[in-house]
């Protein structure tokens, strides 16, 4: 035992600081769940929750999910904000990922609730582990293992990842070889967000909050070509106090109506403002809700995004908002629709209400037709974005709109 040990610590010290190599405290039966509260550091990486299918008891996980700031004291978040009742989740570790399931040697390391191994989160409640010694570098594959021995009832995860993740049956959390996790899933389950103390103080966050945009279909799934991961990259290269970047994006979600997750509305607090560390907000939303038909009007989509702007400033969080692409060529699209979009946008580039505007309409939209995406960045439905519209995308973003003294 005690040269496996002593192994692990050479092993990982390329990785991690000498302190990943202590031993988490054995797990207490009245130890407390996880704080709710929300974390120090900043936010690495994020992904809205939503209802996901049902709950599967003795169900393993080994989900994969990419780093934008590195740092220390990793924290992360677990939810069961869908839940109707308590979830227990045991075995969790955190590692770094070599390829498909399996984990660099050494870098598997049980993450602790209150000091126990393992927590029970009341429905509709979050817990954040205990800060995990050691460094973890940004613009990696961060794997988290958890275990459901109980799981029953609505499962809270988000659906469309464009990350492969990996399921299994037993207790094989704490292996590195993914021999075990023979079977894939699209989906995160169960996490929600990861927070790191960077090296630079104070450092900060920016949050994408959208719609599948922002979620990043039509982009290259496994190759974090989402715009916010190319945002991320830039924001590294520029060296500045902002690099973590949250990706907030839910697919069919609209601002002011529940249906595909809650309303921008309605998660604002969740997904944006308890947050670890965010200085600012992009938000990228408003296409469901003007290409539903529901008689959603610029003047109704004007206060909503003037209510979330209210709402962050108070929080000391700045917005930057972005125009609302072009989608002509789909089936939801008309006239009347694209009335009402020009009309957001005209009301959004003329706004006082944001701290900045990043106008994506006009990086997205032809020329040649105005009321279309360009076909070079049209990812085939004339809506979303391929990989290089997501570049385009990302680079139109001012970066020192992000570091916005509030």
């Amino acid at each position: 035992m005690t040269g496996g040990f002593g192994r692990c610590c050479r092993i990982a010290a390329a990785l991690l600081t000498a302190a990943a190599c202590q031993s988490a405290p054995a797990a207490r039966a009245d130890a407390p769940p996880g704080s709710t509260a929300r974390a120090t550091g900043v936010v690495t990486w994020a992904a809205s929750a939503d209802r996901l299918g049902e709950g599967t008891a003795g169900q393993g996980y080994r989900l994969v999910v990419r780093t934008s700031v590195g740092g220390s004291h990793l924290r992360v978040r677990f939810t069961n904000a869908f839940g109707d009742r308590p979830l227990t989740l045991d075995g969790v570790h955190a590692g770094l990922r070599a390829q498909g399931a399996a984990l660099r040697p050494g870098s598997n390391r049980p993450l602790t609730f209150g000091g126990a191994r393992t927590v029970t989160v009341p429905a509709g409640a979050v817990a954040w582990s205990d800060p995990l010694p050691g460094r973890i570098p940004a613009g990696t594959d961060l794997v988290v293992s958890l275990r459901t021995p109980d799981a029953a009832g609505p499962a809270t995860g988000h659906w469309m990842a464009m990350q492969t993740s990996y399921t299994g049956r037993g207790e094989h959390t704490a292996e590195e070889s993914g021999a075990h996790w023979t079977r894939t899933t699209g989906s995160w389950w169960y996490i929600d967000s990861v927070a790191v103390r960077p090296a630079r103080a104070p450092g900060g966050a920016v949050v994408a909050l959208g719609d599948s945009i922002t979620d990043g279909w039509q982009s290259t799934a496994d190759l974090n070509r989402r715009w916010p991961d190319r945002l991320a990259r830039r924001l590294a290269a520029a060296g500045g106090p902002v690099q973590g970047v949250a990706d907030e994006g839910i697919s069919g979600n609209r601002v002011l109506a529940d249906g595909a997750g809650q309303a921008v509305l309605r998660r604002l607090d969740r997904d944006v403002l308890s947050q670890p560390g965010v200085r600012t907000v992009i938000l990228f939303a408003g296409v469901n809700d003007i290409k539903a038909h529901t008689g959603v009007t610029a003047a109704d989509l004007a206060a909503g995004y003037r209510e979330i702007a209210r709402r962050a400033h108070a929080a000391g969080i700045c917005v930057v908002a972005a125009t609302v692409g072009p989608f002509k060529g789909r089936p939801e699209w008309d006239p009347a629709a694209e009335a009402v979009r020009q009309e957001v946008n005209r009301f959004l580039r003329g706004s006082t209400d944001f701290d900045a505007v990043t106008d994506f309409d006009r990086v997205l939209r032809s020329p040649y037709d105005p009321e279309r995406i360009l076909p070079l960045f049209d990812g085939g439905d004339h809506l979303h974005p391929d990989d290089e519209g997501m570049r385009a995308l990302a680079d139109a973003v001012a970066l020192d709109s992000l570091d916005c003294p509030r």
